[in-house]
């Protein structure tokens, strides 16, 4: 597509919004999104690091964006592209795979996570929220949910669905907190800790290699299409950002979730009414929750100029897909602002949409499901020890989240 210099300059901003100038107060999503929805739904946006993207906020934009094989995610790779985090990604991994590479990982990858697989886990995943609440109980009110629950249920069940070693998990929660650090002295500190996980990680495929268990790290090594299977540097790709994804949005959401239903005790309430509401209750809290703490985390490189809903995208530019905003677009959720456990239509983005579709998105719902439940339950008069505004949150994090939870029952 051929485009000229003055077809460019027609940018919707004179000057970018600073990304960091979009607020992230605990669970706020800036009502500016809802501005730019209407008005400016392709933005040029000023990255923490980098330099300037474009920036889609409607469903439908942020949707074509994810899906179009216009914008790559292997061509940020080894280059100082606008991004929210300070690391250059120097290496390759499953998000930033472009297909065909990116197709055939994941097309072996998910044979580890179908739905017979993940079935299999719920009474595991069960006996360990069932244990983590018995402590609770046993330990009696005032409890923080935040450390005594959400985080020890995130790794816990990230670990042994990988068969993590209980006495390495310590360590592997040291990697994967430096890894989500936002702003650090130096950026070298995230990509050793990167390194170390990945490095830790090989030795582990190894066991597996020369002794299969019952784990998923077992069931990626034997996985095949054919005479296709997984290299050791592919699993180690797979697992690092698995491992790191899979316990990180998990604990954060988990401690999210909780927070808006008991600082908000009509729809805590409502639940215990009636429990067959928590599946439906928990797509609208992806819906509605955002977990990003600044500008979407990953950015996409145009390898052709082309149109996105009208605007031009020159080859080489950024784009970042805001799904946090997309799922208050009015024009596809009705009432978006408001928290309805009662939505029977919701085509959420909250875990992407396209080839880069969260592949344990079943896993995490199985998590958050069976928490909330079994709350529900055990504890029906769950409620906060404390005024939600003096709630303490992470700071400095990519993913936004409760650093202390305090409840009574």
């Amino acid at each position: 597509m051929t485009t000229t210099d003055s077809e460019h300059s027609n940018a919707p901003s004179a000057c970018p919004y600073h990304a960091s100038g979009f607020t992230s107060e605990r669970l706020d999503l800036d009502p500016a999104y809802a501005g730019l929805r209407r008005d400016e739904p392709v933005a040029r946006v000023t990255m923490p690091h980098g330099g300037d993207a474009w920036m889609v906020t409607r469903y439908a934009d942020v949707r074509a964006a994810l899906a179009d094989p216009r914008l790559s995610r292997a061509a940020a790779v080894g280059k100082d592209v606008p991004r929210s985090s300070p690391l250059i990604q120097q290496a390759d991994s499953l998000l930033s795979m472009d297909p065909p590479d990116h197709t055939r990982l994941r097309r072996l990858a998910a044979k580890a996570f179908t739905a017979r697989q993940v079935g299999a886990v719920q009474p595991r995943v069960q006996a360990i929220i069932d244990a983590l609440v018995d402590d609770l109980e046993e330990s009696g009110s005032p409890a923080d949910l935040a450390t005594r629950l959400a985080w020890p249920m995130g790794i816990t069940v990230i670990c042994e669905t990988f068969g993590v070693p209980v006495e390495d998990r310590g360590r592997f929660r040291e990697w994967t907190d430096a890894m989500m650090a936002l702003t650090v002295a130096d950026p070298a500190t995230i990509q050793d800790a990167r390194d170390s996980l990945d490095a830790y990680l090989r030795e582990l495929i190894a066991r597996r290699i020369a002794e299969p268990g019952d784990d998923l790290l077992s069931r990626l090594v034997t996985s095949r299409e054919g005479d296709d299977r997984l290299t050791e540097s592919e699993l180690a790709v797979f697992a690092v950002d698995l491992l790191t994804a899979g316990h990180e949005t998990t604990a954060n959401q988990t401690g999210n979730f909780l927070y808006t239903l008991l600082s908000r005790p009509l729809l805590w309430e409502s639940l215990v009414e009636d429990p067959a509401l928590v599946p439906s209750a928990v797509e609208e809290l992806l819906r509605y929750t955002p977990l990003a703490t600044s500008v979407a985390p990953f950015s996409r490189i145009a390898v052709e100029d082309f149109r996105l809903a009208g605007q031009l995208i020159r080859a080489g530019d950024a784009v970042v897909a805001q799904n946090d905003a997309a799922n208050r677009d009015e024009t596809v959720f009705e009432h978006p602002e408001e928290l309805d456990f009662h939505r029977t239509v919701n085509p959420h983005v909250a875990f992407g949409h396209g080839a880069h579709h969260c592949p344990a998105a079943p896993l995490a719902r199985l998590e958050l499901r069976s928490v909330i439940e079994t709350l529900v339950r055990r504890l029906p008069g769950l409620r906060l020890a404390v005024p939600a505004e003096e709630v303490e949150w992470n700071t400095n994090r990519v993913m936004r989240g409760v650093r202390r939870l305090p409840v009574e029952w």
